[in-house]
């Protein structure tokens, strides 16, 4: 019988998930199918229905639906609820098992693309505190990268969250306002951009990368453009920079494996198949 696997979200048509599994399911032969299935908030409970009824084997889980998920699950693992999303599904055993791999692709991503580069763990930044903070902090710590100062435009929102995730991660977390940039700088070897300024455009104002220390790596997981303007910004100022392609490549690596019991393995071929679907290489 034909395993079959999903993503889901509302909307989901600009998902590459889709693109992502079909060319593992093709490269490794594998009888299996991925579908791309919009499920609106009010109809999660149905889908639920149909995926214990044996629809399917698991799937991935986006926006808005990966804080609803949560509930749903009859087990979830100590990242999503730390994180406080789900964005892996898998059934097993009549049992509907929930878990996070944002942060693990995050890490993947750098492992790739830096090698080496959490040899020296230290105090990092970590720019927003939305829901992608929440998935690379969980990494981060896991990394033994302490402090972690949440930056934020809103600094109430980053204390929050430095207060949440401090109860649970053993790194010592911080939250301050945006403006701190400057004061931390000096003394920080990592900064992440975990919010969407890069999209369409935007940039943040005034942000001191003359004072990162010259060792410093600068990444951003947004990857819509591919070289955000603070990427670029790093870049000319000569430090090192990692795109977030990879994390959204690092990430469907876990519940592929679940599903269909392979470990794919994320390759430059991938990497050009889904750049070339983004617009950025020839077809």
């Amino acid at each position: 019988m034909t395993r079959t696997a999903f993503v889901i979200g509302h909307p989901i048509a600009h998902s590459r998930s889709p693109l992502i599994h079909g060319y593992w399911l093709k490269r490794y032969g594998i009888d299996g199918a991925y579908k791309s299935i919009d499920v609106a908030p009010e109809a999660l409970a149905a889908f639920s229905a149909d995926l214990r009824a044996g629809a399917y084997v698991g799937g991935n889980v986006t926006v808005p639906l990966k804080r609803d998920v949560l509930s749903l699950c009859d087990e979830v693992d100590d990242a999503a609820r730390a994180i406080g999303a789900v964005n892996t599904l898998v059934m097993k055993d009549n049992r509907l098992f929930g878990s996070n791999t944002d942060w693990s692709g995050f890490l993947a991503n750098l492992d790739g693309k830096a090698p080496g580069w959490d040899g020296a763990p230290g105090p990092v930044m970590v720019l927003g505190a939305g829901g992608a903070a929440r998935a690379v902090i969980t990494g981060l710590a896991r990394r033994s990268f302490s402090p972690i100062r949440i930056l934020n435009r809103t600094p109430k929102r980053a204390e929050a969250l430095a207060d949440e995730l401090g109860a649970d991660l053993t790194a010592k977390i911080e939250g301050h306002a945006i403006e701190n940039f400057e004061r931390f700088a000096p003394e920080t070897g990592l900064v992440v951009n975990t919010s969407t300024i890069g999209m369409h455009g935007t940039r943040f104002d005034n942000l001191a990368l003359a004072l990162l220390p010259d060792t410093a790596l600068v990444t951003d997981i947004v990857y819509v453009p591919l070289m955000t303007p603070l990427l670029a910004d790093a870049a000319a100022r000569g430090l090192k920079i990692v795109d977030g392609l990879g994390m959204l490549l690092h990430q469907a690596v876990p519940g592929f494996a679940a599903w269909f019991g392979i470990r794919p393995e994320v390759t430059e071929e991938l990497r050009a198949l889904v750049e070339r679907d983004m617009g950025l290489l020839p077809p």
